[in-house]
């Protein structure tokens, strides 16, 4: 087999080339940011 082949049979497992709700994954990023700087405020590590 050639390298050409081996690559096309591959299957897609997902990544950021995937088609989906951006936006969703945006604030999802950022709601986890603001929970992990609420616990290191509630816990004096700051």
């Amino acid at each position: 087999m050639t390298a050409h082949t081996t690559t096309a049979a591959r299957v897609r497992t997902g990544g950021p080339k995937d088609d989906g709700p951006k936006i969703l994954e945006h604030v999802m990023g950022w709601t986890l940011v603001v929970v992990i700087a609420m616990f290191v405020v509630q816990l004096g590590l700051l």
